[in-house]
């Protein structure tokens, strides 16, 4: 199941939410959403400095990220990144494939 890491900033908005509902109350809508489309979160923590709240979450797909990832952004209560994150066996896997490349100038 691919992985995603999420880095989200909250709006001022989002700020006063979180503050009414405290964090399990977050934990609880993020896991309601993710479970929504077949997905499940394998870590979320809140941090301070650029970014208030990291996750890691495993989605049958990229589209259910996606899907994710524009409801989120269009709520303006928070500001997203999702990184795709790779196994080290994938890695392998993408190390061994032959790429035709010509580095410009070259």
């Amino acid at each position: 199941m691919p992985k995603f890491l999420i880095q989200a900033t909250y709006t001022p908005e989002g700020t006063k939410g979180l503050l009414q509902e405290g964090a399990s109350g977050r934990r609880a809508a993020v896991d309601q959403v993710v479970a929504g489309l077949g997905g499940t979160v394998e870590a979320m923590y809140f941090a301070f400095g650029e970014h208030d709240l990291v996750c890691i979450i495993d989605f049958p797909d990229p589209v259910s990220m996606a899907a994710v990832s524009l409801s989120v952004k269009a709520s303006g209560a928070l500001h997203t990144r999702a990184t795709p994150l790779l196994t080290l066996d994938e890695i392998d896997e993408a190390a061994r494939r032959q790429v035709a490349f010509r580095a410009p100038g070259a």
